[in-house]
């Protein structure tokens, strides 16, 4: 959702400029600065940028300079300033100051100097907003071509977590033979002298080996893997979309690591979680 997007037009003495930028933010929070003569114009633009920007903590700047040496500068109001100066004066007398900047401390009192400023004409709105379009245009051009990076980085996140699960895959089917082998060395060290219940015995065994069984989430996580993918390349927003979806890819990660009872596909799920925290982390600039 970080974008920026810039836009300005000259027409007849009067500049108008329309700046928006934008940071990460699950929801829209739109600030809106326009000059005060198109006032009546804000809920007509708030509402272009809820329906166009959709997410974000987003900026716009609206400004309107009139170029004409004319209408710049501000007024004074000369009588106010004599007042105020004479006072001064008379205080400094009395005081037995001696002040000698007198006539800026005048200037700096209330309502000594007026900025007044030009009501917008009605023909400059089309131009003002014609140059709010293509601001908008080039925001979200920006956010295009940030999009397309992070697509590509998310595509690489999943892919290296597909490139463990390959490893997992391959170290998976020997995982059952290997406690297997350990279980029966270790009854035959130890209870090989007790009369054991072969029938009770391989009850437990086949329980105990279900339950490190992790064939499941192999499954699942790879369907994950692959939805993610297909809703990446989806044409709609789907960032929260995507958001649900990792959070599924961690739940079948975090329970093959827990399953796993093994050091090197343990090993495998500590770098499938980093690849996801990495993942979750640029979800937030999706839309």
């Amino acid at each position: 959702m970080t974008g920026y997007g810039l836009a300005s037009t000259d027409h007849e003495n009067v500049k108008f400029s329309v700046e928006i930028k934008s940071l990460n933010s699950k929801f829209l929070e739109l600030s809106l600065k326009l000059p005060k003569a198109y006032n009546e114009k804000e809920l007509f633009l708030r509402n272009l940028c809820s329906k166009d920007i959709e997410r974000g903590k987003v900026n716009v700047s609206i400004n309107v300079e009139r170029t004409d040496e004319q209408l710049k500068g501000a007024q004074i109001n000369t009588e106010l300033l004599t007042k105020y100066y004479n006072q001064l004066a008379a205080i400094n007398e009395t005081l037995g100051a001696n002040s000698t900047n007198l006539l800026q401390a005048a200037l700096a009192l209330p309502e000594v100097i007026n900025y007044t400023e030009e009501e917008g004409k009605e023909s400059d709105w089309p131009i003002l907003q014609n140059t709010f379009f293509n601001a908008l245009a080039n925001f979200n051009q920006f956010r295009v071509m940030e999009g397309n990076v992070l697509k590509a980085d998310l595509e690489l996140r999943i892919k290296n977590i597909l490139g463990f699960f390959e490893k997992v895959e391959e170290l998976a089917p020997l995982r059952i033979p290997q406690v297997k082998a350990r279980l029966n060395q270790f009854l035959e060290e130890n209870l090989v002298k007790i009369n054991i219940d072969q029938n009770r015995l391989e009850q437990e065994l086949i329980y105990y080996i279900d339950k490190l069984d992790i064939t499941e989430e192999r499954i699942r996580l790879k369907s994950h893997c692959d939805y993610f993918i297909e809703t990446l390349n989806g044409s709609d927003t789907n960032g929260k979309k995507l958001g649900f979806i990792s959070q599924e890819i961690g739940r079948e990660i975090n329970t093959m690591g827990a399953k796993a009872n093994d050091a090197q596909i343990q090993q495998l799920v500590v770098g499938m979680k980093e690849e996801l925290e990495k993942i979750k982390e640029q979800l937030l600039n999706v839309l």
